[in-house]
C-alpha cells in the first residue's frame, strides 16, 4: 500500500511513523519547508518517547519519506490522512481551515481512487465537508474519480503515543462503503493481529467518538479536583479517597488523580469544541461547562496556596519551579498549568527559576526571559524561597529532601501534583502544601 500524511505535527507523525514501523510506503507531507528538511536529517519537531530512532530507522530504509509536495505524494496513493492542526477559534469551535485546504489539494491532485482519511480531532460534520471539498476540485478540473471518505480519529497518549499506535486499545473507523472498510481493514491488520479491536462505525459515530472520549477523561479530572478541595475543607485525603473509589470496577483509577487541571493540545480544545458544537445545535452541555469551570479555577489553586502561606505581594522573593510541560514524557506547553502559575507569580512581583527536562525550549519560547532556566532540578531551587512542584516527572518522584532543605531558604513546599507523603513532609520539618 501507499499511504500519504499530510501534516507532520504530533498526530501526523506518529501516524506515518507507526504505519512505515510494519513495512507500508508511507510519505509525510508538510509545507513548512523547514521542518520536512530537519526530518529527513533525523530532527524531530516534538519530543516523543521512542519515535526519533523509529523515524530515523524507517527514512533510512526507504518505507518513510519527507516531502513539501503533496502533489506528487498523492499520486496513486490508496489511503491519504488529513492530520493537520484544527486550532480553536474565539468561540471555542475548532478552525477547519487547514482541513478544507488539504481537502481541495487533494481534490486537485489524485489521479486513481483513494479514501481521504481525516485524523484530525474534528466535529461531526467535517467528514462530509471534506468530501464536498474534494468533489468540488475534481469538478473544477472535470475529471470523474472515485473516492471515499473515512474518520479515523486518533487515541494517542502524549508520552506514550508509540505504545498506543503499536498495541492499540481500539481502532475506530468511520466510514460508508464496503470498498472503503476492506481498504482501512488492510491497512490495520497489523495492529490488530494480538487481538486488539478494530470498530467500524458510521462517520458521524466515529467523529463523536473522539470527542466523548476526551471529554469524558477531562471530566474524570474535573471531578476529581472537585473533590480534593472539598476533602481539604473537611480533613479527609484525597488519596485515600481515590484509592477507594478507584478499587470499584465501575469506576476503575485510570484519570482520578487530583492537581492543578489539565492542559495540552487534546482535552481543553475539545470540550470546548463540544460545548460550541451543543450550542449550535441548541443544545447546553451543562456537565461539560462546568468541567471547564472547575479546571481553570484549578490552575490558580497552587498560586492560591502560595498567597495564602507567604503573602499578596510576592517582591524580593523568588521560586524554584520543577517541571513546565502540561505533563511528563513531552516538551508539549499548550494549556500548560504552569503558564498560568508563572503569570501569577510575575503579576505579583515574585521571580520564577524553572527546570524542565525537555520543554525548557519550548518554554522560552512561549515565555522568553520573563523567567530563568536551569539544566538541573536541584540548581533551581539554590537561594529560592521555596519549591514549587508543577508536573510529574519521574525524576522529581524520590529528591533528596537533605539537599533540598540545603537549598531553600524557607523549608516550603507547594506540591501541584501531590508526589510526596504529607506526614512524611511534616516529620523533615517542612511545610508542606498538597492539593487534597
Amino acid at each position: 500500500m501507499k499511504i500519504a500524511v499530510v501534516g507532520t505535527g504530533y498526530v501526523g507523525l506518529v501516524t506515518g511513523t507507526c504505519l512505515a514501523e510494519v513495512g507500508i510506503d508511507v510519505t509525510c507531507v508538510d509545507i513548512d519547508s523547514e521542518k520536512i528538511e530537519g526530518l529527513k536529517k533525523g530532527v524531530m519537531p516534538i519530543y516523543e518517547p521512542g519515535l526519533e530512532a523509529k523515524v530515523i530507522r524507517n527514512h533510512e530504509k526507504g518505507k518513510l519519506k519527507f516531502s513539501t509536495s503533496l502533489k506528487e505524494s498523492i499520486k496513486n496513493s490508496d489511503v491519504a490522512f488529513i492530520a493537520v492542526g484544527t486550532p480553536p477559534d474565539e468561540d471555542g469551535s475548532a478552525d477547519l481551515k487547514y482541513v478544507l485546504a488539504v481537502a481541495t489539494e487533494i481534490g486537485e491532485h489524485m489521479n486513481n481512487y483513494g479514501v481521504v482519511v481525516t485524523k484530525s480531532t474534528v466535529p461531526v460534520g467535517t467528514a462530509e465537508k471534506v468530501r464536498q471539498a474534494v468533489q468540488n476540485a475534481l469538478d473544477r478540473r472535470g475529471e470523474n474519480i472515485d473516492f471515499d471518505i473515512a474518520s479515523n480519529p486518533e487515541f494517542l497518549k502524549e508520552g506514550a503515543a508509540i505504545d498506543d499506535f503499536m498495541k492499540p486499545d481500539r481502532i475506530v473507523v468511520g466510514l460508508d462503503s464496503d470498498r472503503a472498510q476492506e481498504i482501512m481493514g488492510k491497512l490495520y491488520k497489523p495492529f490488530i493481529m494480538n487481538g486488539h479491536p478494530l470498530v467500524f462505525m458510521d462517520i458521524p459515530s466515529a467523529e463523536m467518538t473522539k470527542y466523548a472520549a476526551n471529554a469524558m477523561l477531562a471530566t474524570r479530572i474535573s471531578f476529581m479536583n472537585d473533590i480534593a478541595n472539598l476533602c481539604e475543607r473537611m480533613g479527609a485525603d484525597v488519596n485515600a479517597v481515590r484509592k477507594g473509589i478507584g478499587s470499584d470496577p465501575r469506576i476503575g483509577n485510570k484519570f482520578l488523580y487530583s492537581g492543578i487541571g489539565y492542559g495540552g493540545s487534546c482535552f481543553p480544545k475539545d470540550v470546548k469544541a463540544l460545548i460550541r458544537t451543543a450550542r449550535e445545535n441548541n443544545y447546553q452541555m451543562r456537565i461539560l461547562e462546568s468541567v471547564e469551570d472547575v479546571n481553570d479555577d484549578q490552575k490558580a489553586v497552587l498560586f492560591l496556596k502560595l498567597t495564602s502561606s507567604m503573602g499578596k505581594d510576592l517582591s524580593g522573593k523568588t521560586f524554584g519551579l520543577w517541571g513546565l510541560s502540561f505533563k511528563p514524557n513531552t516538551d508539549d506547553m499548550r494549556e500548560a498549568p504552569s503558564l498560568v502559575l508563572i503569570d501569577k507569580i510575575l503579576e505579583a512581583g515574585g521571580e520564577i527559576i524553572a527546570y524542565d527536562p525537555i520543554a525548557s525550549h519550548e518554554a522560552k519560547r512561549i515565555l522568553g526571559d520573563k523567567i530563568t532556566y536551569v539544566n538541573e532540578p536541584y540548581e533551581a531551587l539554590s537561594e529560592s524561597d521555596a519549591m514549587l512542584v508543577v508536573t510529574e516527572w519521574d525524576e522529581f518522584k524520590v529528591p533528596d529532601f537533605n539537599k533540598i532543605s540545603n537549598l531553600l531558604k524557607n523549608k516550603i513546599i507547594f506540591d501541584g501534583r501531590n508526589l510526596y507523603d504529607k506526614k512524611e513532609m511534616n516529620e523533615l520539618g517542612y511545610e508542606y502544601h498538597c492539593i487534597g
